[in-house]
Order: structure tokens, then C-alpha cells, then sequence
């Protein structure tokens, strides 16, 4: 932390509060049911990531490059909706709305770092599907589970980085004036703002940040598509068109569902309402890790038929011990 430290070798006393007090949304009464919907959206999306990841350890046809992506992007979506909605209930529903200063920026990192994994993953399945589309024949060659491994865990790697930068830069800002955050949970625009200090590094990073992890993924998505479009357009028919371009259909819609809150929220910073904000920010942090594995895995063909596999071993195997039990 001390690199970031301006303080460092100065006479500077830096003031940290104890702890900061999460508001949640302003002026608007029976707030508490929509934190109970989350919760609901929260179970939905525990069921579903458990059993594709289950699904997929489980099944060793599954153990392919896409399905080695797949099973990260249920993992990201499982970790994110637990960092989040447990805490946001304990705070809302059970006002514990004061939260320890070390113990925000823990929870700031685990949010923010789940959030900006999501717009990768999205990438990564983009990447596996232009190569399966593209070079269809030198995709098992091009795209290996050593591979995949390697470019999700550069992603991490990155994005823990960056997200520790934003989190040490918090360190060296002073709260002389209020401790409310105006968010539901240790929104990183909403604390550096309450400094009473200099804060023009936590600008920059409010500002490069939402380019490099949410503008440059989507911009990325949106080629690639435009090439699969333009390949698919010059050497396949209209049938074979349609045909490839549906299995990137559920991915697109998650694209959609992913990225139009986090940009608005992010590109509008603060001059977006903070009720806004809340809202853009937890359906983002939610809803995609609750519709993956509906409208994306559970929908493709090898994921359903090896949950039939399982389930009729599983029941097979119940009726042989029911049977040597009574003889």
C-alpha cells in the first residue's frame, strides 16, 4: 500500500475513518422488497452455477476448451453473487449499514473484481466462438485446454492488479467531512469522492478503468462478431449462416444483459442519480450470474444430454440399492 502512499517521507496523517456507513437508496420507501428480490435472484443463480459446474466436473466429455471457459464463467458468477447479496441483505434487512473501514475496501475488491472477471469471461467465450466459427477445422489446434487456461488466468491476473491499484489509491485519501456512502455496498465512485484531499489519481482511475475493462471487451465482442457476420456472409450458405450464427445467439444476449448497465453506470459516473446507480450496478452484479446458465449452458446440447447421463446413473444406481437392500 505504501507505494501509492502520498504521504511517503512527508509529515502527512492521512485520516481513516473507522468505519463508513452504507446508505442504500434515498428517499424511496419499501426499499426492503427489492433487496428480498435479490435474494431470491441470488438463490436462482447458486442452483444454476452449482449444477453447471457440478455438471461439467462430473462429465469428462465436458473437459474441452469451451467447457474449461464455461465452467470459470460459473465460478465468477457464483463467487460475485455470494461476495454481494449476503452482505447487501445484512445490511439493508438486518441494518448493519455500519461497516468497518479495512473491512469495506475487502468488500469493495471482492465486488469490483467479480464484476470487471464477468466482462472478460465474455470475451473469452466470444474468442472460443470465432475460432469455432472461423477456423473450424484448426479450432482443436488454435483453441487447447492449455490455452483457455492460460488466457483466463492472464484475465485474473490482470484484473486483480487493477483492481488492487483502485483499492490501495482509497488508502491515501483523508475523510475529514462524511462517512456515508451513498451505494448499497463500498462503491469505489462514492467513497473517493467523500475525500477531503486530493483525489485526482482515483479520477483517473474512475475514468481509464470503465475504458479498459468494460469499453475495449465490448469493443472487442462487437468485432469479432462483425467478422464471424462477414465470414459467414462470404463462404456459407443462408442455411449454414443461420445455423452457426444461432449457437452465438444466447451469448450476444448476455452481452446485452451484462453490458447496458455497467456502461451507463459507468460512463455517466456521477452524473447518474445514486438510486440509479443502485440499481444498474446490483441488476449487473446479479441477473447475468442468475441467467448463464439458463440461457446460455443449459441451453446447448452436450451440457443437456450429459444431465440426463448423470441423473439416470443416479437414479439407476438408487434402484440397485433398494434392491440388494431388500434381498
Amino acid at each position: 500500500m505504501e507505494l501509492f502512499n502520498s504521504a511517503l517521507g512527508k509529515n502527512i496523517t492521512f485520516i481513516r475513518p473507522a468505519y463508513f456507513i452504507i446508505r442504500g437508496f434515498i428517499g424511496l420507501p419499501n426499499m426492503k422488497y427489492y433487496y428480498v428480490f435479490l435474494f431470491f435472484v441470488y438463490i436462482v443463480s447458486v442452483l444454476g452455477n452449482t449444477a453447471v459446474m457440478a455438471v461439467i466436473y462430473l462429465d469428462h466429455n465436458l473437459r474441452t476448451p469451451k467447457y474449461v471457459a464455461v465452467f470459470n464463467l460459473a465460478f465468477v458468477d457464483l463467487l460475485g453473487s455470494t461476495a454481494l447479496v449476503p452482505k447487501v441483505l445484512d445490511i439493508f434487512l438486518f441494518n448493519h449499514n455500519v461497516i468497518p473501514y479495512n473491512d469495506c475496501l475487502t468488500f469493495l475488491f471482492f465486488c469490483y473484481t467479480c464484476l470487471s472477471m464477468q466482462s472478460f469471461n465474455l470475451v473469452v467465450l466470444s474468442y472460443d466462438r470465432l475460432m469455432a466459427i472461423i477456423f473450424p477445422l484448426h479450432y482443436q489446434v488454435k483453441v487447447t485446454c492449455r490455452f483457455m487456461l492460460f488466457l483466463i488466468a492472464s484475465f485474473w491476473i490482470f484484473v486483480i492488479i487493477a483492481v488492487l491499484i483502485s483499492v490501495s489509491l482509497l488508502t491515501r485519501l483523508s475523510f475529514c467531512k462524511s462517512v456515508v456512502i451513498n451505494s448499497y455496498f463500498c462503491d469505489h465512485g462514492q467513497i473517493y469522492r467523500l475525500a477531503c484531499n486530493d483525489n485526482f489519481p482515483n479520477d483517473v482511475v474512475s475514468f481509464l478503468y470503465p475504458v479498459i475493462i468494460f469499453w475495449l471487451p465490448l469493443v472487442f465482442i462487437l468485432l469479432s462478431y462483425l467478422y464471424i457476420s462477414y465470414t459467414l456472409v462470404k463462404v456459407a450458405t443462408l442455411q449454414q449462416g443461420v445455423k452457426a450464427f444461432k449457437t452465438c445467439l444466447a451469448h450476444l444476449s448476455l452481452v446485452v444483459v451484462y453490458f447496458t448497465p455497467v456502461l451507463i453506470t459507468f460512463t455517466l459516473m456521477e452524473k447518474i442519480h445514486p438510486n440509479n446507480r443502485i440499481i444498474n450496478l446490483s441488476l449487473a452484479s446479479v441477473f447475468p450470474p442468475m441467467l448463464n446458465p439458463i440461457i446460455y449452458v443449459l441451453q446447448t446440447k452436450e451440457i443437456k444430454a450429459s444431465m440426463k447421463k448423470i441423473f439416470k446413473n443416479f437414479f439407476k444406481s438408487k434402484i440397485r440399492m433398494k434392491t440388494s437392500s431388500a434381498m
